[in-house]
């Protein structure tokens, strides 16, 4: 078992701050509980008499060794053990050697390192655009493989050592191994060395892992996660994704700027299934149309066989989604499953405390309070769950969120997370970005509680800033709620989708009406202008 300590980075952060107060108690098997306490305070000659006051547990008793422990330690544990620290109470993180967790190591933050690697490739190819520009590249343009996949490499790296720097300033203890429900309360396990830890309360986040249908044989080299595509090893001339959900399009982005051929093979009668459809209809022709990618839909990719790279192609056998006929084998040169993931649960000791999952999932209630079963359920005192272990929305912002939400219901202040102010999006070029339902959903909800919908858009098209950039495709889609004039959702493709998106989150968050939205200034010339033109639309007002 290792556990890092806080107190070195303590003194390196005081003496390099212009003010800083730092209490710091520690439990130990040589000191009695909450005996020992380390305060000092450093102060610049030059600085200001203000003081940043960092404490421990106040717990006298010694009767649990933490206040708060969280099993797991990506973007959703990390945000609830800063939460929990902020709260002064002692916390502990089971890392289990996986500090950041799947998006700073194996999801968003590598995969945006590619994507803008790739995406200035294909800018530079783009000699139509450059030349509207008045650019011309002379000679072809070309990148090294290897340094691309080191680049997002290093990143990843960094991200993750910035994170587990921030835990042991804040006095986190991080327990490399990884934690485990004994059956009894307010335990938890190190898997690693057997030790056991109890905590007031226990919150769960362990993740999701990448899901593999039956029938499909991964290998991560020729038929790969998303784990694997990420190492980016080679660029296969053809590659089939299984899969068009976010993933898969954000892959695709990648294979075609970096000269592959794409094949989608879809399981639903439609691309991109999940998306907003008039969203998914104008992407499919920005993003799949002029690029080099076909697909197939409604069918089952029933059965994949490695190949081996330059020698033996990967071998796709797939059967009608309806009648389960074969239907057609393909032959490519590597395959990317991309099907979605599932909660990463299994062997953790859920059984033993009487929480029941489906699919994996673990059933909780609005305050991530953890439920025996998802029907009926009865509340198990002392454990919550967070992230994309409860299917909640399997985000890593929604996962922070959450775990900040169970903090402060551990604090005593009851907290709720409004899911349909979270935002989302896919990091394509051209972006794609949502908050709330889809239109459609957005008609079913209206139909069933008794108001009435409204639509208003805005288009790249008419913004300067957008056809500055010669990226005039695109719209802000913006539904709204014609009794109150309340946001209900906005969905957006287009250059930047997802930077805009957070305007549109804080106004569903917020209750904010379209009616204020008109009101509002923003910037010109800038792309904030194309959701000004949809905001002014909803109330009968014309943008400039």
């Amino acid at each position: 078992m290792k556990i890092t300590s806080a107190l070195s980075y303590f003194l390196f952060a005081a003496a390099t701050s212009s003010s800083v107060a730092l209490t710091f108690t520690t439990n130990s098997s040589k000191l009695s509980p909450s005996s020992t306490v380390f305060s000092t305070t450093f102060r610049r000659q030059y600085a200001p008499s203000k003081t940043t006051m960092l404490r421990m547990s106040d717990d006298s008793t010694g009767e649990y060794d933490f206040d708060v422990i969280i099993i797991g330690c990506g973007v959703g544990g990390h945000g609830a053990a800063l939460h929990s620290r902020a709260q002064s109470l002692k916390t502990a993180v089971f890392a289990g050697g996986d500090v950041g967790g799947t998006c700073v190591n194996r999801g968003c933050v590598p995969s945006k390192a590619l994507l803008a690697a790739s995406g200035r490739v294909r800018d530079m190819k783009d000699a139509a655009h450059l030349s509207d520009l008045g650019i011309a590249v002379e000679g072809d343009v070309t990148y090294d493989r290897e340094r691309i996949a080191a680049h997002a490499k290093n990143l990843a790296n960094r991200v993750k050592g910035n994170l587990e720097n921030s835990l042991i300033a804040l006095g986190v203890d991080v327990v490399e191994g990884r934690g485990v429900l004994t059956g009894n309360a307010n335990e938890v396990k190190d898997e690693a060395t057997g030790k056991v830890y109890t905590a007031k309360d226990i919150i769960l986040a362990p993740g999701s892992i990448p899901f593999v249908p039956p029938g499909i044989t991964v290998d991560e080299k020729t038929v790969f996660t998303s784990d694997g595509a990420l190492e980016l090893p080679y660029v296969p001339e053809w590659v089939a994704i299984i899969g068009s959900g976010y993933i898969g399009l954000e892959f695709s982005d990648v294979y075609t700027a970096l000269g592959s051929e794409v094949t989608f093979i879809e399981a639903m009668p439609m691309l991109m299934p999940t998306f907003d459809r008039e969203i998914a209809k104008m992407a499919e022709r920005m993003l799949i149309r002029d690029r080099p990618i076909d697909y197939r839909t409604n069918v089952f990719a029933s059965e994949v066989t490695p190949g081996i790279p330059g020698e033996k192609p990967v071998t796709i056998k797939m059967i009608d989604a309806n009648t389960k006929e074969h239907v057609e084998t393909l032959e490519v040169d590597a395959a990317m499953v991309a099907t979605g993931r599932v909660p990463n649960t299994a062997n953790m000791g859920l059984e033993s405390m009487g929480i029941e999952t489906q699919r994996g999932f673990v059933a909780v209630n609005k305050k991530m309070q953890v439920l025996t079963k998802h029907e009926d359920g009865e509340v198990v005192p002392g454990v919550w769950c967070i992230g994309d272990a409860n299917g909640k929305m399997m985000l890593a912002h929604a996962a922070s969120a959450q775990g900040i939400s169970a903090i402060e219901n551990i604090a005593g202040r009851e907290h709720a997370v409004d899911h349909d102010a979270i935002p989302a999006a896919c990091f394509t070029h051209p972006e794609i970005a949502m908050v709330g339902p889809t239109e459609e959903q957005c008609i079913e909800r209206a139909e069933k509680e008794g108001w009435t919908l409204g639509k208003s858009q805005g288009n790249f098209r008419a913004n300067s800033k957008a056809l500055a950039e010669g990226e005039g495709n695109g719209i802000a889609k913006v539904l709204f709620n014609k009794d109150t004039g309340k946001v209900v959702a906005v969905h957006i493709i287009g250059i930047h989708a997802a930077d805009l998106i957070q305007e549109c989150s804080n106004a569903v968050a917020a209750g904010t009406t379209v009616q204020e939205l008109s009101m509002m200034v923003h910037t010109h010339p800038t792309l904030s202008e194309v959701l000004d033109e949809a905001f002014k639309g909803a109330v009968g007002m014309s943008s400039h």
